[in-house]
């Protein structure tokens, strides 16, 4: 499977239909000296760029919008321009982007234009009460919209056990909670504000339950406890959470009722790729459902330098997602 975008080293692939469109708002790669270290301090992206096309098919061409947002354009960043989503409502497109303050802590912004394709004026400040990594959109039927967000290790979300905005930084660094019976952490989400802006609530905590207890996933169950890159999609009414494990390289699916969750863990929907991080996105386009992730392939098994493709999905007659099509 050859990469969808060849331009330039693209990574963290969110991706939305609009206007009958598909539009992926990636992470940008760049090659820098920075050493490798599983605080991630070699993933330093510094602009976003749009990208969109009309169909799926391998052949088709991929529109490069350029550079829409960088880190001098928003006045709170530091470094850091990691993981992006974006959503639309009222006639606004909305850009959500993770990114260093100037004391190094990762919040949450929120870039506004009036096309998919940018241009993104930022808020001068993050997000109220965002913190870590890794936001993702999710526009319910109903109108209301929900952020997710979260990442472990260098993503911070392990700073937070204290609470919601209480940063402990002795929890810095490639660490999580572990030990028997403790459960993992769980990425957070919370509903917007009308104007896609700010939390309208208190942000909670996603619940991912294991199906043979009903409880929730173990910090040391590394095959199936959430890490970072969340997402979330519905299909026949049902809210599909679905995220990375991290150091064991899997994307993986929970299913719920309620875009709040519980979310039943239901399986995994990639397996390891080259390079270390995996991350993705799930859209439905043209009647056929399709996982946007991306690997390393292209340069060679760098870590930090990936490309994205797009593979097509599946789900069975019990509504789980399955990588080759029911006979």
């Amino acid at each position: 499977m050859a990469p969808l975008i060849t331009n330039i080293y693209t990574a963290d692939p969110s991706a939305h239909v609009f206007e009958g469109k598909v539009y992926i708002y990636p992470s940008h790669d760049r090659e820098t000296d920075i050493q490798f270290n599983d605080n991630g301090d070699q993933y330093d992206m510094a602009d976003y760029h749009v990208f969109s096309t009309d169909s799926l098919d391998p052949a088709a061409p991929v529109t490069d919008h350029g550079v829409v947002l960088k880190t001098e354009d928003i006045p709170w960043v530091s470094k850091q321009l990691w993981a992006p989503d974006a959503a639309t409502k009222n006639g606004k497109y909305y850009l959500y982007f993770p990114a260093r303050d100037k004391e190094g802590i990762f919040r949450i912004g929120v870039a506004v234009g009036d096309r998919p394709e940018g241009p993104f004026t930022p808020d001068p400040e993050p997000i109220k009460g965002s913190y870590s990594i890794d936001p993702a959109t999710f526009v319910d039927d109903d109108g209301e919209a929900y952020l997710y967000f979260g990442g472990l290790w260098g993503g911070q979300l392990q700073c937070y056990q204290k609470g919601h905005n209480v940063f402990d930084a002795s929890w810095q660094g490639p660490k999580e909670p572990t030990g028997e019976g403790v459960p993992s952490l769980g990425a957070r989400v919370g509903k917007l504000t009308e104007d896609m802006r700010q939390f309208a609530e208190e942000v909670r905590d996603v619940v991912i339950l294991a199906p043979e207890t009903g409880e929730p996933i173990l910090a040391d169950d590394h095959d199936r406890r959430f890490f970072e890159a969340a997402w979330m999609h519905k299909y026949n009414g049902k809210y599909y959470f679905s995220y990375s494990t991290g150091d064991t390289h899997y994307l993986a699916y929970g299913i719920g009722d309620s875009p709040y969750g519980p979310f039943t863990y239901g399986g995994r929907i990639l397996e390891p790729v080259l390079g270390w991080t995996t991350h993705h996105s799930i859209v439905e386009f043209k009647g056929r459902w399709w996982l946007f992730h991306h690997d390393c392939e292209l340069s060679k098994g760098v870590d930090h330098l990936r490309s994205v493709k797009v593979k097509e999905i599946f789900y069975d007659k019990d509504g789980k997602i399955v990588t080759e099509k029911p006979e």
